[in-house]
């Protein structure tokens, strides 16, 4: 019946909120149906009511984890700039800043990527959403050389957008590497370098 969907999406929405908590503390071999329901004050066997197995709630965790972590929004106030390069420059600052500032997300990302060489479905769903994610920024990679075709030599989209995420993915790593991790030294290195590959021809 339509007005038992809401509530029932609620009680996943909390269940999920609460699995989340777990693995970011015990990480993903530590997550138990007994402890997302201590921690969501449910029953366990509610917890298993909505997602039916451990394996069904990892893999569902993930899908929340997937889109809240890597979806990619180009605000008006990044497509107001005037050129291409300065939104992709703009884009990338934003992003290395939101993915460091998550750690917790981060750390259970990359422990699910290494799941992923063990667990097939994971692993589809890792690789999918990250070439998505590389693929959110092809449209600028494209105006970047259609508004300037001789800057960037032989490069192709692919390229300039394989690159924006080596960039941002290398930052999120930096800062779980390192808690002293300075994010506006690695953005001020990070600026520099683009610089200098956007004004120097290949």
């Amino acid at each position: 019946m339509p007005g038992t969907k809401a509530p029932e999406e609620e009680r996943r929405a909390q269940i999920i909120a609460a699995a989340f908590d777990v693995a970011a503390r015990r990480g993903l071999e530590g997550l138990t149906t007994r402890l997302v329901a201590e921690r969501a004050h449910l029953s366990a066997g509610l917890v298993l009511f909505h997602f039916k197995t451990r394996e069904h709630l990892l893999v569902a965790l993930l899908d929340w984890l997937l889109s809240t972590t890597t979806e990619l929004h180009v605000t008006d106030d990044i497509a107001g700039l005037p050129s291409p390069l300065e939104r992709l420059l703009a884009l990338l600052e934003r992003e290395m800043h939101r993915l460091s500032s998550e750690p917790r997300r981060i750390r259970l990302f990359f422990e699910y990527w290494l799941l992923g060489t063990r667990h097939p479905e994971i692993r589809r769903k890792m690789r999918a959403e990250l070439g998505r994610y590389r693929e959110a920024f092809r449209p600028m990679a494209d105006e970047i050389l259609r508004v300037e075709p001789g800057r960037f030599g032989s490069v192709q989209p692919a390229g300039i957008a394989g690159l924006a995420v080596s960039f941002i993915k290398g930052c999120a790593i930096q800062s779980i590497i390192d808690p002293r991790f300075d994010i506006d030294e690695y953005l001020a290195a990070a600026h520099s370098l683009l610089g200098q590959l956007a004004s120097s021809p290949v």
